[in-house]
């Protein structure tokens, strides 16, 4: 997961990327009031205490006000990271879609897939609930890293398609064992096998053969005594 500060210094970082060196705050002097330089500060250092409606507020006022400036694009960065540190994961999925949208040759592209991806990630659910969100994140993972294998995000991102596997294997197996108690052998033979079919090797084989074998004996079983 990335957390406030790596998200911070990756944004950081991308504005360093496109050679902002002439920015009014890398100058000794203060940029003009209402400048881009000085909105988009003001938006970076509200984002840094936290008060993101007021950061995105910021970032706003520079696409609006200067929408042919440079810094108009790291401000809708800069509006889907606020999102994303409010954890208001399904606004900043769609900031992070409109940049990917808008600007799909951008070197910060990747990065925004990734996010894009970590907004389904963060909204996963326990294995007795619905993997809708788990397997959106995978399926978001797997698209960065199909258009950016050489990204410095696509280990991230197979790292995170694991435990989105893990989830989705994981339910699989709870939804199993419901079918198991309720005597739905049929059914909890087909989850199990799911497992082993689509989830191997993600250390639950063990126990899902086990599970295969015990339902097996009951469907048998069940059989017989026909």
């Amino acid at each position: 997961m990335v957390n406030f500060k790596s998200t911070l210094l990756i944004t950081m970082l991308m504005i360093i990327s496109l050679g902002f060196s002439s920015c009014g705050w890398w100058k000794s002097s203060p940029p003009l009031k209402n400048s881009p330089d000085a909105l988009y500060q003001k938006g970076y250092e509200y984002y840094h205490r936290g008060k993101y409606e007021k950061a995105i507020s910021s970032f706003r006022r520079v696409i609006e006000e200067y929408p042919l400036s440079e810094l108009a694009i790291m401000a809708e960065i800069g509006i889907a990271d606020a999102y994303f540190s409010d954890k208001e994961y399904v606004d900043a999925a769609l900031s992070y879609n409109e940049f990917v949208n808008l600007h799909p040759l951008n070197k910060n592209v990747p990065y925004a897939l990734y996010q894009n991806a970590m907004c389904h990630y963060q909204q996963i659910d326990t294995i007795d609930r619905d993997q809708t969100e788990a397997l959106n994140a995978k399926r978001s993972f797997e698209r960065m890293i199909n258009r950016f294998p050489d990204s410095e995000f696509t280990p991230l991102a197979e790292e995170k398609i694991k435990e989105c596997n893990v989830m989705l294997a994981k339910h699989e197996l709870y939804v199993g064992r419901l079918y198991l108690k309720m005597k739905k052998y049929e059914a909890a033979l087909r989850r199990f096998k799911t497992v082993t079919g689509q989830y191997a090797g993600l250390g639950l084989d063990k126990k899902t053969e086990e599970l295969i074998k015990e339902t097996q004996k009951r469907i048998a079983a069940t059989k017989k005594s026909k």
